[in-house]
């Protein structure tokens, strides 16, 4: 655990006790404030009682009497589409709000950092899509290079739940919009963007609002490097801001598609391998087409990206390559969850918006595809440079007929359930194709979460293949 430092003594509110509000309790605790907690759950705050945190409803008058901080969970909005109460609540009392990232940083580092002759590092990855992947990746490298490498955040463990990180440690953050926003300290090491494209635009305003979310941790934190996807304007733009001229290579520019060349640092990807670019001169070159945890073009912008990041803590372009072969990928991100016949069937679950599902159907030349869900705002028309690789369309979810009719072109079957997609797919797959699970959709209507969906998807392949 990471004991919050600064606060001994005080009274830290906590609001919202899922997995990182209750974290972050146990660690003011340990530190010695006096935490305060709320949720509009019973049950939660039946679980933190029995904890023996004190309860209090902060939303009524009040309820900040005595209180030096606020702590909110990251699913609790402050400030789009309207604060919460209890944030309101805050504010009119002049009361600072914070979040789980905010008191990590503001903690990590103890006396004991003095007397280690490599100190330990922090890698933080945001974007919209790849994120998961980039910091999984990063980690999996650092742990095959032999070095201590702890996964949290918005992936893992809730990030005040690690070890201190010790000599020469490294701990890697998926830090979504929702935790940078928010977040009053950020001050990582090496800081990745991926890239960007339209999610949470209720939660943050707009796309402006959502880009300004992603950026706070490079602008206000201050990274000694920084690696950014540069396939899309946002990112061009990000990096441009944090580079004080084309050779500065605190700055490194990765791309999957396009070749970068100049007297500064790029790494990037084409035809399957990547490259990588430092003062006007090629480094190193690593044939991507045979790793089997990264299909793609999508996942080879997030190799670039881990690339990148663990070059730029020292190590050498043959051990990451190692790594990456012995990567065996996520689960529901171009999972491949079994093959049979010539036919691959993979599970991208998390593929919940159009960019998302984009990057997967252009990954593969024929396409069996499982998809639908709740639709998200900005429609269906991203998909258009991926369509001509699927085959035909399995659609599910209670908007089946209404996606089905965004898919100008394509052969759609209205499925409606999993069980009956599925098992459509598998009768009329051919040697040579993949069933691919890219929904293009939120998983709410029908499931808890895209974890169950593509859960779901891999029972009823399994089954269906006698598995």
């Amino acid at each position: 655990m990471i004991a919050v430092s600064g606060f001994e003594g005080r009274c830290v509110a906590v609001l919202g006790l899922g997995r990182s509000g209750l974290s972050a309790a146990r660690a003011l605790r340990e530190g010695g404030a006096e935490p305060l907690c709320w949720d509009d759950n019973p049950a939660a705050r039946e679980k933190a009682e029995a904890e023996g945190f004190e309860i209090r409803d902060l939303a009524r008058p009040g309820g900040f009497e005595g209180v030096s901080w606020l702590v909110v969970s990251p699913g609790i909005p402050h400030l789009f589409p309207a604060p919460n109460p209890v944030i309101a609540a805050a504010w009119a009392a002049g009361v600072p709000v914070d979040n789980d990232i905010g008191l990590f940083f503001r903690s990590l580092g103890g006396g004991d950092w003095e007397m280690f002759d490599v100190p330990p590092k922090v890698v933080a990855v945001t974007g919209s899509n790849g994120k998961s992947t980039t910091s999984a990746l990063i980690h999996h490298i650092l742990q095959s290079a032999g070095r201590d490498s702890q996964l949290a955040g918005n992936i893992g463990r809730g990030v005040l739940d690690i070890d201190p990180p010790g000599e020469g440690g490294v701990v890697v953050l998926e830090l979504s919009s929702y935790q940078t926003d928010l977040a009053r300290a950020l001050t990582p090491d090496v800081a990745v963007f991926t890239n960007l494209s339209p999610d949470h635009l209720d939660r943050h305003g707009g796309i402006g609002g959502y880009f300004a979310a992603k950026r706070r941790l490079f602008a206000e934190g201050g990274p000694d490097r920084c690696v950014i996807g540069v396939d899309e304007d946002a990112g061009r733009y990000l990096a441009n801001q944090l580079s004080e001229g084309p050779g500065d290579d605190r700055v490194i520019r990765v791309s999957s598609g396009s070749k970068l060349s100049g007297p500064g640092w790029d790494v990037f990807a084409r035809k399957g391998f990547l490259t990588e670019w430092r003062k006007a001169r090629q480094v190193a070159s690593i044939d991507l087409r045979e790793v089997r945890g990264l299909p793609g073009a999508h996942n080879h912008q997030n190799a670039c990206a881990a690339y990148a990041a663990t070059r730029a803590l020292g190590l050498a372009p043959r051990v990451i390559e190692a790594a990456f072969h012995s990567f065996a990928g996520l689960p529901h991100r171009s999972q491949i969850v079994a093959e049979r016949d010539g036919v691959t069937y993979v599970n991208d679950s998390k593929a919940t918006n159009v960019d998302a599902a984009l990057k997967a159907l252009q990954a593969f030349p024929r396409i069996r595809w499982v998809c639908g869900g709740l639709m998200k705002e900005g429609g269906l028309e991203g998909l258009a440079p991926g369509l001509g690789h699927v085959v035909k369309a399995y659609v599910i979810g209670r908007e089946a007929a209404g996606f089905a009719l965004g898919l100008p072109g394509v052969e759609a079957e209205i499925c409606t359930e999993m069980a009956t997609a599925v098992a459509r797919a598998m009768a009329e797959a051919q040697a040579g194709e993949v069933v691919l699970l890219a929904p293009a959709a939120a998983s709410f209507d029908q499931y808890d979460n895209f974890e169950q969906r593509g859960e779901d998807f891999a029972a009823k392949v399994r089954a269906g293949l006698g598995l």
